[in-house]
């Protein structure tokens, strides 16, 4: 019998229960009701999803459970349309206009009158406006509102992307007319109640294509008292710009600021969450230019413990604008060209590479988990196309900058928390119980004797990582340690970060580019007066953010009635609009990832395993740094089981295993540019899938012919796959036939009196005259 029992809030509705969410439709044309209340997701068939639309609030009753439990609904109400433009290729197929939408999560094509096309040719991507809302019995009609322009165009991908993902990429006009108003440079009123740091040799150490510089540093040694009390170690000075002197709250600057809550970085392009005239201009710490900063100016011991730190508005001037490779180059010889370029600088860089060390020390001692993944940079053409990914290698410049900012935002997220005053906090949490499980089970399965205890600690992740870093299959446990590990937000509600070890910790460094970085400055400032701050109510008018898989439902605006369930909107909002930013751009990478490999079909390349899924492997290409999927059906004429333990696919037959680090050779087949999708199709050698044919068969492996060298062209290998592939289905065949010798001889008899049977056919019909 069916049960028929009602789950609990946080489990979902009941049977004939009711909940209201945000669609989330599917490519494939069914959806998933998004609950407001935080419990499990409704989903909903494509017969469902017909009069609605990804992105539309609605009213669901759950009609029934799958075997798993999971509810299935079906829609009562649509209770608000999704009211966004749709971005989409305006096309003309057999005399009808219609607009196939770029986001696949919309199902279905929208219909254009012939004075709805605008301006607009086919072929064009434009943006549309619906004008009748799809129903049970017909597709959704709109007309275009603007014309973005052909789809090869440089920067449509971004372009795309920013509508596609609702990036606010257009300043308001009030914005606009207060930033021309911001006077060029510091004023005699500016200065006042600051202290005054311009002949500190400060510098900022950014990468060779940075255009705004939001952190400057300095470190000199240190020593105060005697005896027991003796202090020897280093003073350390962050200064970060003062993006809070100019953005003040509730004027539009502010409001356009909290709306897009971060900088969104495009291959090429930047859309800036402050205008240019703050983000390259008066707030960014340009060379030999005076300019405003808050200061954590921290005493460092020579163990790299912060014994002591204060903040304080000051007027700075940089010395210098330092590289990462600028630096990394004069810490390696201190007598070199590049050394000798910045002489007068050069005992101060030591003296930071000598608190960088104090630092990672200290970080080692405090357990903080460190794994090292290879990062990329796409560099592009004049066309904006890619011209070649290459790794980004970190060296000792970027992690002593790295340590530098740790170390102000721990001082930032303490000098609060001790005052008790509510701010954001950057909060990173431990592994779910669900997570630790199967993380715990997968390192079982590996044999790996070393496991985390049921209240993991990050040394033990650490202590992990370095026990299997000279393991073949490294990659694949560091990547399952991250896995299992909770993805970091904003909160008003401090819960320590487990990555870093940390008991409380905030963003303080990048006000230029991230909102919660200037909410940080307010606070600080307002402690440091001795007042209070509190958030402006025009905050909370604010779309509620959407639930993330695994927590709980994020507050409601509407309803936040102190000042504690303020911040906590605050947070989810600017959380959602991280995750909003690099869901765009990943997009915009994906495209041009996608649009660099659709010139290399046909190609054949060298790559790893990166993980792997019931319906087949993700494979990154080693020299391109590109990433594809090998389908399953792609493995070969076998049945292929998902190992979910070991991460792994296993071939019953054979028993051949792909696991996640595997070295696999593969051909590029297929690229989806509108699906943001390769597919790769395995390669492997023929006389290899040849001689495992025979050894099915029965047959000795020793007959197989020679080894034939790799065929040069794409075409002579694609045949040979083929030939593989009718190798294997006729050794299955044999090995059918001496299992099974009369059922085999009884088909081979209906084949042949079938075919007998076409030739009498073909005899009795008469020819026509030609």
């Amino acid at each position: 019998m069916k049960n028929t029992t009602h789950p609990t809030k946080t489990d979902g509705a009941g049977l004939l229960g009711e909940v209201e969410g945000t669609l989330q439709g599917h490519r494939d044309g069914h959806g998933f009701l998004i609950p407001d209340d935080g419990s499990t997701d409704v989903y909903l068939s494509s017969q469902e999803t017909h009069a609605v639309m990804h992105g539309d609030r609605l009213r669901v009753r759950v009609v029934r459970f799958d075997k798993r439990g999971r509810p299935e609904g079906k829609v009562l109400e649509i209770l608000e349309r999704k009211k966004r433009p749709i971005i989409g290729r305006l096309l003309l197929e057999s005399g009808i206009w219609l607009v196939a939408p770029e986001d696949r999560r919309m199902g279905q094509d929208i219909l254009i009158p012939k004075n709805g096309i605008a301006n607009a040719t086919a072929g064009q991507v434009v943006a549309v406006e619906l004008t009748e809302p799809p129903s049970l019995y017909s597709q959704p009609v709109g007309r275009v509102v603007e014309v973005l322009g052909e789809i090869d165009d440089p920067g449509m991908e971004i372009e795309i992307a920013v509508r596609k993902y609702d990036v606010p990429h257009r300043f308001s006009p009030d914005t606009l007319a207060q930033s021309a108003k911001l006077p060029e440079k510091l004023r005699a009123v500016d200065l006042k109640q600051r202290i005054d740091l311009r002949d500190v040799p400060l510098v900022t150490i950014d990468g060779e294509d940075a255009r705004d510089f939001d952190d400057a540093v300095y470190c000199e040694p240190f020593k105060q008292g005697r005896g027991k009390k003796a202090f020897d170690g280093w003073r350390l000075l962050v200064a970060i710009a003062d993006v809070s002197h100019y953005v003040k709250p509730g004027e539009p600057l502010d409001a356009d600021a909290y709306e897009r809550a971060t900088s969104v970085y495009f291959p090429r392009r930047v859309i800036p969450m402050l205008p240019e005239k703050l983000s390259n201009g008066l707030c960014s710490l340009n060379p030999y230019e005076d300019r405003l900063s808050m200061v954590c100016d921290m005493l460092v011991s020579a163990d790299g413990e912060v014994t002591a730190y204060q903040f304080y508005p000051a007027v700075i001037s940089s010395h210098a604008r330092f590289t990462y490779n600028e630096v990394a180059a004069i810490l390696g010889n201190t007598h070199g060209p590049e050394a000798a370029k910045r002489r007068e600088l050069v005992p101060h860089l030591l003296h930071l590479h000598e608190v960088y060390r104090a630092l990672l020390s200290e970080r080692g001692r405090r357990g903080a988990v460190d794994f090292e993944t290879t990062e990329t940079q796409i560099v592009c053409d004049d066309n904006g196309r890619i011209e070649k990914i290459v790794p980004r290698t970190r060296n000792d410049a970027h992690r002593l900058i790295e340590e530098a900012m740790l170390a102000a935002n721990v001082c930032a997220a303490d000098f609060i928390h001790t005052n008790k005053h509510h701010a954001l906090f950057r909060v990173h949490e431990g592994p779910t119980p669900e997570k630790r499980q199967t993380l715990q089970n997968y390192l079982r399965s590996l044999g790996i004797s070393l496991g985390i205890s049921d209240d993991p600690t990050p040394r033990e992740f650490q202590q992990l990582a370095e026990a299997t870093k000279d393991r073949p299959d490294a990659q694949q446990i560091h990547q399952m340690l991250l896995r299992s590990m909770q993805q970091a937000i904003y909160t008003g509600t401090n819960s320590g970060h487990f990555g870093l070890a940390y008991p409380a910790y905030t963003h303080f460094t990048s006000p230029i580019r991230r909102y919660p970085d200037l909410l940080v400055h307010r606070v600080i400032k307002a402690l440091l007066a001795g007042k209070k701050y509190t958030l402006d109510a025009s905050k909370m008018n604010v779309p509620q953010a959407p639930k993330r898989p695994g927590r709980a439902a994020p507050p409601n605006p509407a309803e936040a009635r102190n000042e504690a369930e303020r911040w906590e909107v605050v947070g989810a909002h600017c959380s959602a609009n991280e995750r909003r930013a690099d869901e765009a751009s990943r997009d915009v990478e994906a495209w041009l990832k996608c649009r660099y490999m659709r010139d290399r079909l046909g190609e054949e390349f060298a790559g790893t395993v990166s993980a792997v899924t019931s319906f087949g492997l993700f494979v990154q290409l080693d020299a391109l740094y590109v990433e594809g999927l090998v389908h399953i059906t792609e493995l070969g004429g076998e049945y292929y089981r998902f190992d979910e333990v070991r991460q792994e696919l296993r071939g019953e037959r054979t028993g051949i295993r792909y696991a996640t680090g595997a070295r696999v050779q593969v051909q590029v087949s297929r690229v989806d540019l509108d699906g943001r999708r390769i597919d790769f199709r395995l390669v492997r050698d023929a006389d290899d899938v040849r001689s495992a044919s025979r050894a099915a068969a029965g047959k000795p492996a020793g007959k197989a012919p020679a080894k034939k060298r790799t065929p040069k062209t794409a075409v002579e290998a694609l045949e040979d796959v083929r030939q593989a592939d009718r190798d294997v289905k006729q050794s299955r065949k044999a090995v059918v036939a001496a299992l099974h010798p009369v059922k085999s001889a009884q088909q081979a008899a209906k084949r042949a009196a079938g075919k007998a049977a076409k030739k009498t056919a073909a005899k009795s019909t008469p020819r026509k005259r030609r």
